[in-house]
């Protein structure tokens, strides 16, 4: 059981994780024993942990609907624009603790829980991570939602329920092995149905065209069914929602049409439809086109433009006499921003629904579409670009593919008059690729029709502005933007890294919770001695609690005072992930060579899911494993080097991880990586960076210093130009004893004596296809990392550079990243307007409201 807290430690915790009244406690332990009462229907004597979380959820949930009524009311009365953020991906992890942040309770629920004979830890251990999402996508669009709320914007997330989220990994026999999500098995206290705003959505069927227009018809219907969940900004009693819609079928579902009266058949096969919402694609940076995904990406949009228009038309602009004009304000009311061009199917969705719906001329019809829309690119590499089969589309979504065709027409009829005679400019340019089966190009498809275009970091932008898109911009310049991203600071300081939150609190004040870039005030404690030490003394407690936490989990024992050398994302040859282990590689052989020479002890930390059907990524979660056991038991190594991969990384475990590292790896081939997110959380939880200059690591550099990161190996245009001369990784080999060395090991089967040849498919890959350029990088890597080490013997000087690193970290909030976005694309203003907790009189002023106004 957590230890109460002295006062004089309680005088310590100032209110940034709210103030502790005797009153609300006692009303919070009323609600928790109440909840448990009603809603559990259990008494203390036969009630679980999870009866405890459940009720505590419930109590910390009931001070969120008050406010969540009253911002809705609140968006109806003053009718702002509206942002929605359409995205397949929304990756929340858990909401207990956050919630209770951002509402200012944490404190009051700590002693209420304390008082209650219970441990708060243990409780928010039992929420299950809400896992809709693969990575740094999904993870950015989480943020993103706090950060609008937080800036007061009337903002709205939508995108699917998946009844199961990202796999959980196991680790067995080295290899990773998947089990399905079942994240809703208890329930999810957070989220709320709105069964009175299903709406249908119609998949394949025909077109009619009549002298009124076309008409799609013969379709299969599907409904909609929206769970709403509330997103509190940060203590400004705002409350925004995320709707997610699940599928359902409807009742008359294959009982209507030639049923040979096999009725049991009929209410099984209910389940196809429903299969749409069932499961998360596990890929994350790869298109696979699949017809379930496109029924996902199409059944996320129609549902979520239905529900845009009707909340449009029953606002105050929306409701004007004449039919001409009604959709005239509507890129003024409502802004749409696409997360990838996964949701892009909702282009010719609006396009469908202002022709053949609202009977708006084509013209006009898509002036307000391109104004309307806006589209975020999050990848460069050919393999993640979706490309759908015009077959599958032709079958799916018949009139869709007749107005993508209609908007290509159109495209490069401008295309031709401003390059006549310029065919290989038409071909490029195409929403339609030819040659084989014809595919749509999907992003193509969103540039065209919207009025923003932004990559996710300088660089990335810079790419896609001067390679990837480049057609494009040459066309419209004024069309592409930078918007580099960033990370919520509550959940990535205050939640995960309490210690150094109220450590910098102490320093600058509190205010740098909703303003980050007050970080750099900071810079004038660089040489506080007595600072040094405790933001030193924050972390060792952090290694300490996640060392306890290892041992607890995985049975490894590990040395607290080691530098915890970490890299955690996503398993991608392009991330790089085997240069990290030859560097282990490399490592262990020089301890083995030289057993008594000073070696700076190092626990290195791998972690992070490859998509199932990914092979390769696969082989090197294998290898990482085989060098792990081989290395953890050589009794010449000892504890100077620990190797561990850490099984199921997760939001909830990057909380854990990220506060306790020392080193973070941001390594993937410069010009392969879009931004990167994770390296803004190590950077602002007191972690020293070795990377190269690729995605947002460019802009650390710039904001830090180049001197404060380990910056190392080629620079996009050092990568071009080895890609001109063509990349010869044998001659690395031949060049570099230590590389020799460590490849040879692996493919003489040192590292996996039972099967010899286990990984020869990797060392091949790594001679003869390896397009990211593990070799040629290595040396240089392996020269910083013994820069790294050094720097490690130096505590204070180490130390130091952190503190650097925490006062350049402001610039990554996700809030300034959504400043821009509001300011640039959406054209709104952020409200720092405090809307009045339930509990105060409204406004008087303010006009009251008809019922039912809160959608």
């Amino acid at each position: 059981m957590s230890r109460p807290l002295s006062d004089q430690e309680r005088r310590k915790q100032i209110s940034i994780r709210g103030i502790v009244g005797a009153e609300s406690v006692a009303e919070l332990k009323r609600g928790f024993n109440r909840h448990l009462h009603f809603t559990l229907v259990k008494d203390r004597n036969v009630a679980t942990p999870r009866d405890y979380y459940f009720a505590l959820a419930h109590t910390v949930r009931d001070h969120l609907v008050g406010r969540w009524i009253r911002t809705q009311q609140y968006y109806y009365e003053k009718d702002p624009k509206r942002i929605y953020y359409l995205s397949l991906e929304f990756y929340m992890g858990r909401t207990l603790q956050n919630t209770m942040i951002n509402l200012g309770l944490q404190n009051a629920c700590d002693e209420a829980i304390y008082q209650l004979g219970l441990d708060m830890e243990e409780l928010e251990e039992i929420e299950e991570d809400a896992g809709l999402g693969n990575g740094g996508l999904g993870r950015l669009a989480a943020c993103f939602l706090d950060s609008m709320a937080t800036l007061g914007l009337a903002a709205y997330g939508y995108g699917i329920r998946y009844e199961y989220g990202i796999f959980n990994q196991k680790i067995r026999d080295g290899w990773q092995v998947e089990e399905a999500d079942d994240w809703l098995r208890h329930g999810n206290p957070w989220e709320k149905a709105r069964p009175e705003y299903m709406l249908p959505v119609h998949f394949y069927g025909r077109v009619e065209h009549a002298a009124t227009g076309a008409k799609w018809v013969d379709t299969q219907v599907v409904l909609a069914l929206p769970y709403d969940t509330p997103v509190p900004g940060y203590l400004n009693n705002t409350v925004n929602t995320m709707r997610l819609w699940s599928a359902r079928a409807p009742n008359d579902f294959n009982l209507r049409d030639f049923n040979v009266g096999d009725y049991i058949q009929a209410v099984l096969d209910r389940n196809l439809a429903e299969n749409i919402s069932r499961v998360l694609y596990p890929n994350d940076n790869f298109f696979e086109g699949k017809e379930l995904r496109l029924k996902q990406e199409y059944f996320v949009v129609a549902a979520t433009l239905q529900d845009i228009i009707r909340r449009f038309k029953a606002s105050k602009f929306g409701s004007t006499d004449s039919v001409r004009t009604v959709f005239d304000s509507f890129p003024d009311q409502v802004a749409i921003q696409l997360n990838d061009t996964h949701p892009a199917m909702a282009i010719p969705e609006l396009m469908r629904i202002f022709v053949d719906i609202e009977k708006l001329p084509w013209n006009k019809a898509w002036d307000i579409t391109k104004r309307t829309f806006a589209y975020t690119n999050h990848t460069v590499l050919p393999e993640a670009l979706e490309r759908w089969p015009v077959d599958l589309v032709e079958k799916l979504l018949p009139r869709h593919l007749q107005i993508i065709y209609e908007i290509n027409q159109r495209h490069l009829d401008h295309i031709a008059f401003l390059f006549p005679n310029d065919v290989d400019r038409l071909q490029r340019m195409s929403l339609i690729e030819e040659g084989g089966t014809k595919r749509i190009n999907m992003a193509h498809l969103c540039i065209v029709g919207s009025h923003a275009v932004n990559g996710v970091a300088k660089i990335h932008s810079e790419i896609v502005k001067t390679q990837v898109f480049q057609d494009f911009a040459v066309l419209e310049p004024e069309k592409f933007q930078n918007k580099t991203n960033g990370i919520t600071p509550r959940r990535w300081l205050l939640l995960c890294n309490p210690g150094l939150a109220e450590l910098i609190a102490e320093k600058i004040g509190e205010d740098y919770v909703r303003d980050l870039s007050q970080l750099t005030k900071l810079h004038e404690c660089v040489d506080d001695d007595l600072f040094i030490r405790e933001v030193a003394k924050v972390k060792q407690e952090n290694k300490v609690k996640f060392a306890l936490y290892l041992e607890k989990e995985y049975k490894v024992k590990i040395n607290p005072s080691s530098m915890f050398d970490v890299h955690v994302k996503r398993i991608h040859e392009y991330k790089r992930q085997l240069m990290n282990c030859l560097h282990i590689i490399t490592m262990y052989n020089r301890i083995r060579r030289d057993p008594v020479k000073l070696f700076v002890p190092r626990t290195v930390i791998i972690g992070g899911k490859a998509a199932p059907g990914y092979h390769m990524a696969k082989m090197i979660i294998k290898l990482i494993n085989a060098v792990a056991q081989v290395v953890n038991n050589d009794p010449v190594v000892g504890s100077k080097l620990k190797v561990i991969f850490l099984e199921n990384y997760r939001v909830s475990l990057a909380e854990k991880v990220i506060p306790a590292t020392d080193l973070s790896e941001q390594i993937s081939t410069a010009g392969t990586e879009a931004s990167g997110t994770g390296n803004m959380k190590f950077m602002l939880n007191g972690a020293l960076t070795i990377g190269t200059m690729d995605g947002a690591n460019v802009e650390m550099a710039e904001e830090a210093g180049e001197e404060n990161l380990f910056i190392f190996g080629m620079r996009v245009e050092d990568v071009t130009e080895l890609d001109r001369e063509g990349y010869n990784a044998q001659k690395y080999y031949d060049q570099l004893p230590e590389l020799k060395e460590a490849i040879d090991q692996i493919k003489s089967g040192f590292f996996s004596p039972e099967e010899p040849d286990l990984f020869n498919n990797v060392v091949n890959m790594l001679f003869h296809h390896d397009r990211f350029k593990v070799f040629a990088d290595y040396e240089a890597y392996v020269r910083c990392q013994e820069k790294v080490s050094e720097l490690y013997l130096n505590s204070k000087a180490w130390t130091k550079m952190v503190i650097r690193n925490i006062a350049a970290a402001g610039k990554f909030s996700s809030d300034r990243t959504i400043k821009e976005y509001a300011r640039d694309i959406w054209h709104v203003e952020p409200s720092n307007l405090k809307i009045p907790p339930p509990n105060e009189p409204r406004d008087t002023a303010e006009q009251s409201t008809p019922n039912g106004t809160a959608a």
